[in-house]
């Protein structure tokens, strides 16, 4: 299920965001299911708001401090009309993403295509797709006990640094630990990783699986040994649970060897459900396993 808060993208943690809109731009381009609309072409309408940060070019009163609404208007036209797609929806996702990618001081956007001119043997004004994305802050942890385990680390936080969906990785120094779960293993380096996303929740998980199975890692023991090992922490201020993933992740306050590295990079981040911040969670982790 997904909290309110979850459904908010990483520029949602500050609630007085900018916003810039564009709207009505018609642009013609060749979008539909059939072919003679891929062929022949039809008149869109693009509705698209900019959640960004104004405040410093509104004080400097300078062009460069803000997103240029008329160079991101040509590059909506210049996109929809260089690519082609079956269905709004997929015109939208792309769309939406291209600008997001090249366009730094935007966090997220609502996005609005329009087909006026759809196929429809009915009186209608238009139909239209409407979306909105953004990028999502999100934090992981990192660890490996076999082998070259600080290998295994670099390789993998390069990786996520690579991935076209994915900036402002931000790495904490590595610490070395002993085993969680007792399982008789190796010791653990481990680290904490903040970036952002443009990546869904389970989109994410798939990414980091990815990477784990590049760096041989196999699934066969719990808590056990492993080359590489990619939790997700948080993820905005998401709560959310699947088959298949649980956001916060529900024993990471239990966790030194999450807290500690984590407390260097977000010591300030405040868990959504336990409403502490990570140095609280570290600090009375520390004090319950003091002798009495």
């Amino acid at each position: 299920m997904y909290s309110v808060q979850g459904m908010m993208s990483a520029g949602a943690d500050r609630e007085d965001k900018d916003e810039i809109r564009i709207e009505k731009l018609e642009v013609y381009a060749y979008h539909g299911v059939y072919p003679e609309e891929r062929k022949q072409g039809q008149i869109f309408l693009v509705n698209a708001v900019l959640y960004t940060d104004t405040h410093r070019a509104g004080e400097e009163d300078k062009i460069e401090l803000s997103t240029d609404y008329g160079a991101v208007s040509i590059f909506i036209d210049d996109w929809m009309k260089k690519n082609t797609c079956y269905t709004l929806e997929a015109a939208a996702e792309r769309l939406a993403r291209a600008i997001l990618l090249n366009y730094d001081l935007i966090y997220s956007l609502d996005l609005e295509i329009l087909k006026p001119e759809a196929p429809i043997p009915l009186t209608f004004g238009s139909v239209s797709v409407k979306i909105h994305r953004g990028w999502h802050k999100a934090y992981l942890s990192v660890g490996s006990n076999m082998g070259d385990r600080k290998k295994y680390l670099e390789d993998g936080i390069e990786a996520l640094k690579a991935h076209p969906l994915m900036k402002q990785v931000k790495v904490s120094e590595l610490i070395e630990t002993a085993p969680y779960g007792g399982v008789e293993q190796a010791d653990f380096l481990n680290a904490a990783i903040g970036l952002e996303t443009l990546l869904e929740p389970e989109a994410l998980l798939e990414v980091l699986h990815e990477i784990e199975n590049g760096a041989g890692r196999e699934r066969t023991l719990r808590w056990g040994p492993r080359t590489l090992d990619l939790d997700i922490l948080f993820y905005d201020k998401l709560v959310y649970e699947s088959d298949t993933l649980v956001i916060p992740h529900p024993d990471l306050h239990n966790r030194e060897f999450v807290l500690k590295p984590l407390s260097t990079i977000a010591p300030n981040y405040r868990h959504p459900l336990l409403g502490m911040t990570i140095s609280q969670e570290l600090a009375e982790l520390e004090k319950s396993s003091l002798p009495v």
